[in-house]
């Protein structure tokens, strides 16, 4: 017969292949569902956001599900007034700034290969005509833009619906599934999960109120210079903070563009220089005492996971990979710091076991 301690190890390899075995089942199937997954994710993220709102209704008197429904309709307004003044608004001008957007990035090609770079014409053309189709990619047809519509519209009503029953029967839902974990793990797996839950809270927290800063700090100087699009400008200030490293970059970037063809060199240097002053504001400040504490990731892992996100899922990968993997760390470190305690002996013959949670049965 096989000593002890190597049938040990072979049921706990067994277990490990398993684990790992239904691990890459379960992220196989969320990547070939995006839009469910990402809903449910986008969801998560929201009802952390707004599970505050909902307690504070709760404590006022209302009912859990009055709360609850209360707070998805005030993000269903807030949200209804981003999509109208970023989306309808903004399509409808940048189809008409398409040309000088064009013209403007031709300057900028001119001086780059004309001017004191001296960089390859050809390298830079081929620069130029992938900016431009991507700039006219972003006014699309009527007919394509009512299928967005449509596919927006469809992702919304279900983003809607599941923070509403997240926010109001989301305690019920975690202890149903602690029913399903062993007595032994069980406080183990609760306290992770309070840990994530934590750390997504603070991160969603966090960003939102860094994202403000930096919209109403670029946002003033835009209105100041009277730049066109100023509000939608203002909106993608605001939508970039959530993708960390790229999103203020790319934000900043067309703010200055957008300036540079509308309002001339000066201003776009002025909004240039407010760009660089909140980035550096946000980096060296906000980032790492409001949101740094919570996430506690170098930032070598922010950027891998922000380029393995939008390279899965697009902006919404880019959107979801910071949050997904500070909560992973801070899961693994809580089961690191509180691991399983050792099982008890036997107890005598009569006594009472464990009585079972009512949402177990």
């Amino acid at each position: 017969m096989a000593p002890h301690w190597a049938v040990r190890v072979l049921i706990t390899g067994a277990a490990v292949l398993m684990l790992a075995a239904v691990g890459w089942l379960l992220f196989w199937f969320l990547l070939r569902l995006p839009l469910l997954t990402v809903a449910v994710a986008v969801a998560l993220l929201l009802t952390a956001l707004v599970q505050p709102i909902t307690r504070w209704l709760h404590r006022r008197g209302l009912g859990q599900g009055v709360s609850a429904l209360l707070s998805v309709l005030l993000l269903l307004a807030v949200m209804t007034g981003i999509g109208f003044l970023f989306g309808f608004r903004a399509a409808a001008k940048l189809r008409g700034l398409t040309r000088p957007l064009t013209a403007g990035i031709d300057r900028i090609r001119v001086w780059l290969t004309e001017g004191p770079l001296g960089l390859d014409p050809q390298q830079v053309t081929e620069i130029r005509n992938t900016v431009v189709d991507r700039l006219y990619a972003l006014a699309p047809q009527p007919a394509a833009a009512a299928r967005m519509a449509v596919y927006v519209l469809a992702a919304v009503i279900l983003v809607a619906f599941l923070t509403f029953f997240l926010l109001k029967d989301g305690a019920a839902m975690w202890s149903w599934l602690l029913g399903w974990v062993p007595g032994r793990r069980r406080e183990q797996v609760d306290g992770a999960g309070h840990a994530a839950w934590t750390v997504l809270s603070q991160y969603v927290r966090g960003v939102v109120v860094v994202a403000l800063i930096d919209a109403v700090g670029i946002g003033a100087v835009l209105l100041i210079l009277g730049v066109p699009l100023w509000v939608s400008l203002t909106l993608l200030t605001f939508i970039g903070a959530f993708i960390p490293l790229f999103g203020a970059t790319v934000s900043g970037a067309v703010a200055v563009l957008v300036t540079l063809v509308t309002n001339g060199l000066t201003d776009a240097i002025i909004v240039l220089v407010a760009v660089l002053v909140v980035q550096q504001v946000e980096g060296n400040l906000l980032q790492p005492i409001i949101v740094g504490r919570t996430i506690r990731l170098h930032p070598v892992v922010i950027l891998v996971a922000v380029t393995a996100g939008s390279l899965l899922w697009g902006i919404a990968g880019a959107l979801l990979a910071v949050p997904l993997v500070a909560v992973t760390y801070r899961i693994l470190g809580f089961l690191r710091e509180h691991p399983v305690p050792r099982a008890a002996a036997p107890e005598p013959a009569g006594s009472d076991s464990l009585p079972v949670p009512e949402h177990a049965a």
